[in-house]
């Protein structure tokens, strides 16, 4: 098979002109950097639990590119053209948008309430705390292919990716049918789905399906029901890695950095300590997230 794309944390491979093979790594990236360590079992982690949504959204009638598991690590997957821009026209190809739906105040939302970029009022709320649960979901756009992700209005996310209004309420609507399926699973098995990334595809009839990855530990925040429950956020996906990254001034100076249009700093490594209590987070995670063993 040829190798065509070496992603963050994967590669794809060839398998013919309808078929690609994931190949999921142990590599780990945050805030758009990979980070020069790998973690054990996470490529394994990552694979069987998107593996598992993509056989559940299937199973509730939502289209998926997944075909089978192809040993640990691999899965193999319908194949769409990738294009930077889409159009009304256009046919079988990935959607150059990222999707985002959060369920509560957290992460870049929270960020965002706080240094006013997004009002209380714009998502149905009068003030804000983090940790809050929303009225009703917030979903976002942002974009796939820029050096840096971009939130985007409905019309800009529109025009860059070929989709007309009854079709993005189409895929917004899947979107909330996965995450309630989702929401309920992890919550019976101790975890709150706080929010997610989704990315997807039309096909030649431009029917949407689930493409990529998703209701993981890097594209999906979750946290512990019980703490929560006790006023506290226990991290329990890869914003555990970045709080790390946060707590020795890595992250500031990085976005001091892209602000004022500066040279980024190299990201460094994680310490040993640190490489092993995320590789038993993945595990762990794959555990209570399917509620399937390790």
């Amino acid at each position: 098979m040829e190798l065509i794309r070496v992603g963050k944390v994967k590669k794809v491979y060839s398998v013919n002109e309808n078929e690609l093979l994931f190949e999921f790594t142990n590599n780990i990236s945050v805030f758009d950097k990979i980070i020069p360590s790998e973690i054990p079992d996470k490529g394994a982690s990552l694979c069987r639990t998107s593996a598992h949504w993509f056989e559940v959204s299937e199973s509730i009638g939502i289209k998926t590119h997944f075909i089978s598991l192809e040993g640990w690590n691999k899965m193999r997957v319908k194949r769409f053209k990738i294009v930077n821009r889409g159009s009304r026209e256009l046919k079988n190809y990935l959607i150059p948008l990222e999707f985002i739906t959060r369920y509560y105040v957290a992460g870049s939302l929270y960020d965002r309430l706080k240094d006013g970029k997004i009002k209380p009022m714009d998502i149905g709320i009068k003030n804000f705390r983090y940790g809050e649960p929303l009225p009703e979901p917030f979903f976002e756009v942002t974009t796939k292919f820029e050096e840096h992700d971009r939130n985007l209005d409905f019309d800009e996310a529109m025009e860059i990716s070929g989709l007309d209004k009854k079709e993005l309420e189409e895929i917004r609507e899947i979107i909330l049918k996965v995450d309630k399926r989702i929401n309920s699973d992890v919550k019976g098995r101790g975890l709150i789905h706080v929010d997610g990334k989704k990315e997807l595809a039309l096909d030649f009839e431009r029917v949407p399906y689930l493409v990529d990855t998703f209701g993981t530990a890097d594209e999906d925040r979750f946290w512990d029901l019980k703490e929560y429950e006790r006023g506290n956020f226990v991290e329990l996906s890869k914003e555990f890695v970045r709080q790390y990254y946060r707590s020795i001034g890595y992250h500031a100076k990085l976005m001091e950095a892209r602000e004022k249009g500066l040279p980024e700093p190299e990201i460094p490594p994680l310490p040993n300590d640190m490489i092993e209590k995320t590789s038993q987070l993945y595990k762990e995670l794959y555990e209570k997230i399917t509620g399937k063993k390790w």
